[in-house]
């Protein structure tokens, strides 16, 4: 399944706005459950429920992202039509209610996708001839979920395959690409969620970080050195970013895994992309698409690729 960007939507940076801003997203009736995490916060998760027998897919969303993302809804109603189960867990803060926890989330988050793809797997498994097991991240959940398949040495025991969509596999030249020039219009739209956050949590914990240097913050690199490298055990921003790359273990993963990024994608440029990875890794790097964008169809355009290229590579395995 090749992507082939329609004539009317040019460039990268219209691959990506369109289709997340203009593209209607189909309804689809959530069921929410939140879970207790380990550390005492909560999670939130939201299922729709398949037929029995079916597989089951957990999408974990990107920065600033949720169930009502545009590439949430479109997978999720091409799992629907399909009958099968599926799951977008929550990272901490993004489901409309501010965490308990000091912590956030961030792109290395391996040890919040264990423990929620584990507690998921066992849900799953304990109904009645269960069918297979996928897992899923877009953008900085698609980085977190390689970060885990490629540090855990159990994934292969219970994760049938997944797949990674527009992963910022190289953060440190990711957030360059996002410091500049037309890129800083994303910076500034992830900034307007964030900074809110922040002071919202600054509230709960007085002095958790320096309320001036956040709101001075430009870029991803000064908000990442003031709050999330600090807050996730990263001494700065260039050890976080470079700890957390999910290129360091592109040959460590063992699960049947496709890497889908755009070479137009303006979060990370195609000539940061990996060139080699596990032999159980497919590298799929398209010309178009941008990030998480790959429409379809004539104006005003569709999100049905997406959804099918990722079902198409599971339903292989």
């Amino acid at each position: 399944m090749n992507y082939q960007s329609p004539a009317w939507l040019p460039g990268g940076h219209l691959q990506t706005i369109y289709p997340a801003l203009w593209i209607k997203k189909p309804d689809v009736a959530f069921r929410r459950e939140r879970w207790d995490a380990p550390d005492g916060d909560f999670v939130d998760i939201d299922f729709i429920d398949g037929e029995p027998g079916q597989p089951f897919l957990t999408l974990f969303h990107g920065l600033e992202g949720s169930s009502d993302s545009h590439y949430s809804r479109a997978l999720m109603d091409a799992l629907r039509q399909r009958g099968w189960s599926g799951a977008i867990p929550h990272f901490r803060g993004c489901s409309g209610e501010l965490n308990r926890a000091p912590r956030f989330y961030h792109s290395g988050d391996a040890g919040e996708i264990n423990w929620i793809l584990r507690r998921l797997h066992a849900q799953h498994t304990s109904r009645s001839a269960a069918g297979a097991f996928f897992a899923a991240g877009v953008s900085l959940g698609g980085n977190a979920l390689l970060r885990w398949l490629g540090e855990s040495q159990h994934a292969a025991e219970f994760v049938t395959a997944a797949c990674a969509v527009s992963a910022p596999l190289d953060l440190t030249q990711g957030g360059a690409s996002l410091s500049r020039g037309l890129n800083m219009l994303y910076t500034r739209m992830f900034l307007k969620t964030l900074k809110p956050k922040c002071l919202q949590k600054l509230n709960q914990f007085p002095g958790l970080f320096d309320k001036n240097r956040l709101l001075e913050a430009r870029n991803l690199y000064e908000f990442d050195n003031v709050v999330t490298a600090p807050l996730h055990g990263y001494l700065d921003t260039d050890d976080y970013w470079h700890r957390a790359s999910a290129r360091h273990v592109l040959h460590d993963i063992t699960v049947p895994t496709l890497i889908l990024n755009a070479r137009n994608d303006p979060f990370l440029p195609g000539r940061y992309l990996p060139q080699t990875a596990a032999s159980c890794v497919q590298l799929d790097y398209p010309e178009h698409g941008g990030h998480v964008g790959f429409t379809t169809g004539h104006l005003p355009g569709q999100l049905d690729w997406l959804p099918r290229k990722i079902l198409h590579f599971f339903n292989e395995r």
